[in-house]
């Protein structure tokens, strides 16, 4: 059981030193964590095939990046990685609600923290992720508004028609949106055309646009775009924030606040 731990944990480390560095070398993560070069490669093998990375001549590159855009990966490492940032993400959003006003909540990993450090006030908080639909079930002072449609599985969060079409006599107070890319000049990008469709109705309905995401997210770019970077009202991220996010904070007119 320790051994099946030990493996987990360095598989997630290995994932995490590839979305860091964008390659890793099978000598140097055998040196790093005491464990055969034979041991590395099993271990490189498991998550290239899960589409975590491609292998590459003694070692592996990050399979998302291709031709600059990231592609979706198969396996979603982010679940577990960043997690003391999204808390702290999440806690310092949950503070910015106070009684009385509707939200709407995307889907993400980040959103899920933000639902669980919600305190159980009256509002009402409009998702279409299930995810944060059981993080809130249990405070009986939140108004829940659950947007239907197509479940997505590899999410557990529902897109399409159907709940583009629900968002279309509601307006919201603030919208907390979760981000797969996060770039100046190309904007705030996610892999799934429908969750960008979705998420630009959000945007629509919200008086104040407030992005959640922790720092890995910057300079990436998925294939759709959800809004240009200047669009947002507060983007609230971990102090991991590189220089230039904070410069463009005046430059573009959107608040920025470090968990």
């Amino acid at each position: 059981m320790t051994a099946s731990r030990d493996t987990s944990q360095r598989r997630l480390q290995i994932s995490e030193l590839v979305r860091q560095h964008g390659s890793v070398q099978v000598a140097a993560l055998a040196a790093r964590f005491g464990v055969s070069m034979q041991t590395v490669r099993k271990d490189l093998r498991y998550l290239a095939e899960r589409g975590v990375m491609a292998r590459a001549y003694g070692g592996a590159i990050d399979s998302g990046v291709v031709g600059g855009v990231q592609a979706e990966p198969q396996y979603d490492p982010t679940r577990t990685v960043f997690l003391d940032e999204k808390r702290r993400i999440g806690q310092r959003a949950a503070a910015l609600v106070k009684a009385g006003d509707t939200i709407a909540i995307d889907s993400g990993t980040t959103a899920v923290q933000l639902a669980e450090a919600m305190p159980n006030i009256d509002i009402t908080v409009v998702t279409n992720d299930l995810r944060v639909l059981s993080a809130l079930a249990p405070k009986n002072n939140i108004h829940i508004v659950m947007l239907g449609g197509e479940l997505r599985r590899k999410n557990m969060a529902c897109y399409g028609g159907l709940t583009v079409d629900a968002l279309g006599a509601l307006h919201v107070d603030m919208l907390f949106l979760g981000v797969d890319g996060f770039d100046l000049e190309r904007g705030i990008t996610t892999h799934y055309e429908p969750e960008a469709t979705l998420n630009r109705k959000m945007v629509e309905a919200a008086r104040a646009v407030v992005a959640i995401a922790d720092s890995s997210k910057f300079g990436k770019v998925c294939l759709h775009r959800i809004i240009p970077v200047g669009d947002l009202t507060t983007l609230i991220t971990d102090t991991g924030a590189p220089e230039h996010i904070r410069q463009a904070s005046q430059q573009l007119g959107f608040e920025l606040l470090l968990a």
